[in-house]
């Protein structure tokens, strides 16, 4: 039995415009993204999505003169695939050329054009000329000029209606001698409180035994750090939802990594989960 395809947007236009930001925003709405098909095979995919029962709800696909078909086609393939029950939109974004040439000289990449053998102006003027075809029928045609990353993200979620996926929280535990993870946006020194590494009973276990979450429960300091931390995410982490962010990671540091960060993160996560916060994970670097 097919299944109809709820969403396929094409994502189209000059390099250098932000298609690759895009993208990222795209997949972090959870829409399955697929760079750079060639054109002539845009049908066929689609054709082979709409026959599996498990295929992704959103569909993603780049299209731009890195292809090697002949764009001119892609109105014809998208009638077809619009025949086969698809709904296709086409997101075209361009952006002025000193800026496109601004920001190649600022990340000191190669154009794709360039190894035509043009220079980097050249390659401007070629790629915009080769997606006329595409920009004739895009559905939104969107500007990046005066925009960064973070505003075309905006912009992208304006236009096509989209909610975002929430902003999904990841509770760390780690070590300091291992040095703090370098993705923490928000860390929290748990030396400060009674270590049950110096009992030996509790020694060979992990804040995730319940001899030790018995242990730290029953510590003052601790309730008072649990209550004060908590105070603290409750308050800043929901701003983060109105940013731009997918993720955030909230590190908890102990000495050995074992008891006192890995308590902490599973009982800052627990909260959360009980919070209805829309994705909660838990990763304890020293015992995972």
């Amino acid at each position: 039995m097919s299944v109809t395809l709820p969403s396929l947007l094409i994502v189209s236009g000059m390099s250098g415009s932000g298609k690759s930001g895009a993208l990222h925003t795209l997949e972090d709405l959870g829409y399955y993204c697929v760079d750079n098909l060639p054109a002539e095979l845009l049908p066929d995919f689609v054709r082979r999505m709409l026959a599996n029962d498990s295929a992704p709800s959103r569909i993603a696909v780049v299209i731009d003169a890195r292809n090697l078909g002949d764009l001119s086609e892609v109105p014809q393939a998208l009638s077809q695939i619009g025949a086969l029950g698809a709904n296709p939109r086409l997101l075209f974004l361009e952006a002025r050329d000193e800026v496109v040439l601004r920001r190649y000289a600022d990340t000191r990449r190669r154009h794709p054009l360039s190894h035509l053998g043009l220079g980097l102006a050249d390659a401007i003027a070629l790629d915009r000329q080769a997606l006329r075809p595409l920009r004739k029928i895009a559905d939104i045609l969107l500007d990046t000029s005066e925009m960064n990353v973070h505003q075309m993200r905006r912009r992208i979620l304006a236009e096509f209606g989209l909610e975002g996926a929430g902003v999904a929280l990841m509770f760390e535990s780690f070590a300091y001698r291992h040095g703090v993870p370098i993705d923490a946006d928000f860390v929290f020194d748990a030396r400060v409180l009674p270590n049950p590494h110096w009992d030996a009973r509790l020694r060979p276990l992990s804040g995730r035994d319940e001899l030790v979450r018995h242990y730290l429960d029953a510590q003052a300091d601790v309730s008072v750090y649990v209550e004060q931390v908590q105070t603290f995410l409750d308050r800043w982490l929901p701003k983060l939802r109105s940013e731009t962010r997918s993720y955030v990671t909230v590190a908890f540091g102990c000495s050995g990594g074992r008891h006192r960060s890995v308590y902490l993160a599973e009982r800052l996560a627990q909260h959360f989960r009980s919070a209805d916060w829309p994705e909660v994970a838990v990763h304890h670097r020293e015992l995972d």
